[in-house]
């Protein structure tokens, strides 16, 4: 039974944390699956349920088109494993290489889809604004995504995604992984109902053994994490931690030289998830995903080995654009008479389509306002992918923009914090000017100012190993559910660069009693001259392989 925060009896640090996220009782720090909502309430998943029922008895060939990042990869390799052990007959899957293709079921992957023949092609992680699924011919389509609809939907014979218009869904976080993982418990209970299992002497599948992927796609795609997506992710951090991850994700643990025993929602979403999204950035998709299908440990370990290198490339990649459009902006800076806009735009032909997001994100973190990194997408159109801060709806924005100004941009979607678009190489100095003027409606100086939410501070007796695994292990922190972040003054004792760009120091408490070791990941070139005496931090606490309580700093 679950009782009130202030009534629990936890330590009063650990309740003070969860009351500042809003958490009023115990019952909302459950992990257990009887906690999920119901798929009931998910628009649309009777007609998916009849859809797949026919379909299965029907022995028709399924394709399962996915998307080429981490959610897409594990939203289809839960879909081909769920409909394997349900008995479908033939399941295969395709995933748009986003430097051919673009993304969704646009018209040339429809045609590439109709090669491989199939009988009902089912959407993972987008699909909502493909409206071209009309040109589907001889097969059917059963959508499945979590993006924001636009005003028309795709003409499929069915959709689920808990943001469409009249879903009663509690929660509209789900990733495309969790909407995919919904459906298969959805059909494992109808296919029960209709004696499905039983007429054909067929194990009833556990979906829990999916959970890993669930978790890993949920944190990767960094969905705000309400406490059913907390549930899911917890629950397949727990499979992880017990060693019963797939052979995709434990391979990819060992390539990330994380422990598998003390695997975190961080390690996920900043070691694990980064590998496997590597292949759709800098390669293919399909690699990811066929390491997320193995279930033969040494050719997981080869595939993972594989995705590590093309990790490394993606991290040169990205310097390099990062460095050149700091440089850029620097260059405006000087400029007295030039003003940044409030949303910013930035192109460059050069600069690779499969790292303008995390680009974006970069700029968008050191400019404090809403960005969007353009690049050519290799004909006379040029692809964007942009990153926002709360108080902006980045997709909302853009359908303002598209409203207002019909014509200037071909294609967008995407969230609240992160969207992508297309348009013509032509309207891109229309288009910034548009962007700027409508973020300027929405937000002002104000808001563009960049603010570290703290918890406090913490003195020297708390800041202990046992509070330092109590919040690593307590619940999976995240998007929504930000991690705890405390705030002090320290006495720098010792400090030296590893890696050319962090700052590894010794901090000591004002009273100098009690010193503890710290690191501040790419920090800023003044910060480098071992010039540190005394600083002002705001930090995480974190264990370090040693069992060391270290902070974070950042």
């Amino acid at each position: 039974m679950s009782e009130s925060i202030a009534n629990s009896g936890l330590p009063p640090l650990l309740a003070r944390i969860y009351a500042s996220r809003d958490i009023r009782s115990t019952g909302e720090l459950e992990h257990e699956l009887n906690g999920l909502h119901s798929y009931r309430e998910l628009a649309g998943v009777d007609a998916a349920l009849k859809l797949l029922h026919q379909a299965l008895s029907s022995g028709w060939r399924l394709l399962v088109v996915g998307d080429f990042d981490a959610d897409g990869a594990t939203s289809t390799a839960v879909a081909v494993r769920a409909l394997k052990m349900m008995g479908a007959a033939e399941v295969d899957f395709l995933v748009p290489n986003r430097f051919e293709y673009g993304y969704g079921l646009t018209p040339e992957i429809v045609d590439v889809a109709a090669e491989r023949n199939p009988d009902l092609i089912i959407t993972v992680d987008n699909g909502i604004s493909s409206l071209m699924v009309g040109r589907a011919g001889s097969f059917q389509v059963l959508v499945t995504d979590h993006h924001l609809p636009g005003r028309e939907l795709p003409a499929a014979q069915a959709i689920v995604n808990p943001n469409q218009l009249g879903d009663t869904f509690p929660s509209k976080n789900l990733a495309g992984v969790g909407v995919i993982f919904y459906l298969m418990m959805a059909l494992r209970t109808y296919l029960r109902e209709q004696g499905w299992f039983a007429e054909r002497n067929l194990a009833e599948p556990n979906l829990a053994q999916l959970l890993d992927l669930v978790a890993l796609g949920t944190v990767a795609d960094v969905v705000p994490l309400d406490h059913n997506n907390r549930i899911l992710v917890a629950q397949g951090l727990s499979r992880i931690r017990a060693g019963k991850g797939c052979c995709g994700i434990q391979a990819l643990i060992e390539v990330a030289k994380r422990n598998a025993s003390r695997l975190v929602s961080a390690d996920l979403g900043f070691a694990i998830g980064p590998r496997l999204n590597a292949a759709g950035r800098m390669d293919d998709m399909n690699l990811g995903i066929r390491a997320l299908l193995s279930d033969r440990l040494e050719e997981a370990r080869t595939i993972a080995s594989q995705l590590d290198q093309l990790n490394r490339e993606r991290r040169e990649t990205e310097d390099s654009m990062r460095e050149q459009a700091v440089a850029d902006l620097d260059k405006m800076n000087l400029d007295d008479s030039y003003e940044m806009p409030m949303g910013l735009c930035l192109y460059d032909p050069n600069w690779h389509q499969g790292v303008i997001g995390i680009l974006a994100s970069r700029i968008k973190d050191r400019v404090h306002r809403p960005v969007i990194v353009f690049t050519d997408d290799g004909n006379d159109s040029i692809k964007g992918s942009a990153r926002s801060i709360p108080g902006l709806h980045i997709r909302d924005a853009l359908d303002a923009v598209a409203t207002r100004e019909p014509g200037l941009i071909t294609k967008f979607g995407g969230h609240a914090m992160a969207a992508g678009l297309s348009l013509s190489r032509e309207h891109f100095p229309a288009f910034s000017e548009a962007f700027d003027q409508e973020v300027s409606a929405h937000l002002t100086e104000e808001d563009l100012q960049g603010v570290v939410l703290s918890d406090g501070a913490l003195t020297e007796d708390e800041a202990e190993l046992v509070l330092a695994e109590q919040l690593r292990f307590s619940v999976p922190w995240g998007q929504g559910f930000q991690e705890p972040v405390f705030d002090g003054e320290f006495e720098v004792r010792q400090q030296r660069i590893v890696g050319d760009k962090h700052l590894k120091l010794v901090l000591a408490w004002p009273s100098g009693n009690k010193e503890v070791d710290a690191i501040a990941f790419n920090v800023e070139p003044a910060l480098l001259d071992g010039s540190l005496q005394r600083v002002r931090v705001a930090y995480r606490l974190d264990v370090n392989e040693w069992r060391v309580c270290a902070v974070c700093s950042y």
